[in-house]
């Protein structure tokens, strides 16, 4: 019966014209022996069914007529290539031999030079390869960036694809490494995609692969635009279990929610970057998300978390570090464990309210602390800066947006205003607002 099925299936397609599609292709069966399928629209592309049910893209040509030898050529698997991208290079391989160029020689040649680039350049393994990428492309053309992709694909794709040569990653490999990621953070999913896509897209220009893995992959879903804003009880709770966390993870937390600024630049926070004599930050262009470098005035509280941290205890003559990171705890790298210090931080919350809840008479196994995230912390500032009444153009400033009316466009070019006295008193009125909270 299985024979006659695959014989009928065999006949239809001989029969009919067929065009090559993923219907097509998983129609064919194996049947015990090599055969191939030739699409009706591009001549010599096809595909090759092995005895065991394999299928390869392939194309068949002759190079000088019809008394030439034909010779054929593998285009990729079925199971790596969709079938748009291989009649893609169908198409090419045509022009190739309209032109007099045979394909299979110049594999040859491509391949051996990719074999001695191999041993000369770069390793192929992924763990490897990406790190090369880093360094040949991403540090020379977007250095602002390589922090940023270096994390997402060593916590990502590395562990993961690890010794896997990157000509031999499948789409369903990738699919793996992006499902892997919770459903929880999208944005992460669509970063993953997007670094991956231009990662071997390089590879491609290198002729390190012949293809992208990841033609024909749908990318993930974008993460909806939060405007989540902590209420005032909810940004005493942050605060007050902040400080049960312990030196540095508490001063992290504090100094973010009353700085406004990103994560990543308080947590790679260096001394050499401070001035206590003119309660100053100045982060450097490298580090800024826009490479532009961005003036951050310290607050009374602000400059009070930094003693602590300094171990300052003769407040006539303070002094901070010249140099070494603020917020570490190896001494060599920035904290991070952002996850698993947050989970503690809700827990410190969660303790407070249910505390709260019961000095005031209520029942506190009733007590939930709403979902939020440390960017979060960003918003609700800017926020309290509009309550407090604070010029928008200020709290642009304050939160170094290049995108907003006053820093945008031609506007961008005439305004050079640093903006950096109005960022001081607006920094102390919203850290002022924060101690008020804390003291009930």
């Amino acid at each position: 019966m299985f024979l006659l099925s695959a014989y009928m299936v065999l006949t239809r397609l001989r029969m009919e014209s067929v065009k090559i599609s993923k219907k097509v292709i998983d129609d064919l069966p194996p049947t015990g022996k090599t055969y191939f399928c030739w699409d009706t629209q591009i001549s010599g592309y096809g595909v090759r069914v092995t005895a065991n049910g394999s299928k390869a893209f392939v194309y068949q040509y002759r190079l000088g007529g019809r008394g030439s030898p034909e010779k054929r050529t593998t285009i990729g698997k079925c199971k790596i290539l969709t079938p748009d991208a291989a009649r893609k290079i169908a198409l090419d391989y045509a022009e190739k031999v309209r032109g007099g160029i045979d394909p299979v020689e110049e594999k040859k040649v491509s391949l051996n030079a990719r074999a001695q680039r191999k041993k000369a350049d770069i390793e192929l393994a992924f763990k490897t390869y990406y790190k090369a990428y880093l360094e040949k492309r991403v540090k020379v053309d977007v250095p602002k960036s390589y922090p940023f992709m270096e994390s997402i694909l060593r916590l990502h794709a590395a562990p993961t694809l690890a010794d896997k040569p990157v000509d031999k990653i499948t789409r369903k490999d990738l699919i793996t490494v992006i499902e892997a990621i919770p459903s929880s953070q999208p944005a992460v999913r669509r970063q993953v995609y997007l670094i991956l896509s231009k990662l071997f897209k390089w590879a491609v220009g290198r002729d390190d692969i012949a293809a992208s893995p990841m033609i024909g992959m749908n990318a993930p879903i974008a993460a909806n635009a939060r405007d989540r804003v902590l209420t005032d009880n909810e940004l005493v709770l942050v605060l007050g279990g902040a400080r049960t966390l312990g030196m540095v993870f508490g001063s992290f937390f504090n100094l973010l929610a009353i700085t406004g600024q990103r994560r990543s630049e308080v947590a790679g926070l260096d001394w050499s970057e401070l001035n206590r004599d003119e309660c100053l930050w100045t982060l450097p262009e490298e580090r800024c998300k826009n490479g532009v470098k961005h003036l951050v005035p310290l607050s009374t509280m602000a400059v009070e978390i930094l003693d602590h941290l300094a171990a300052v205890t003769d407040q006539k003559k303070p002094v901070w570090p010249s140099k070494g990171l603020v917020f570490t705890t190896t001494g060599r790298t920035p904290i991070s464990g952002f996850s698993r210090a947050k989970k503690l931080l809700d827990a410190a919350m969660l303790k407070i309210a249910k505390e709260q809840a019961a000095d005031a008479g209520e029942n506190p196994e009733t007590i939930e602390v709403a979902d939020w995230r440390i960017h979060d912390l960003r918003r609700t500032m800017a926020t309290g800066f509009q309550k407090l009444g604070v010029r928008f153009e200020v709290t642009e400033a304050t939160l170094n947006h290049i995108s907003g009316m006053s820093r945008a466009g031609v506007a961008g070019v005439y305004q050079q205003h640093d903006w950096k006295e109005e960022k001081r008193e607006a920094l102390e009125k919203w850290a002022q607002h924060c101690e008020r909270l804390l003291a009930g």
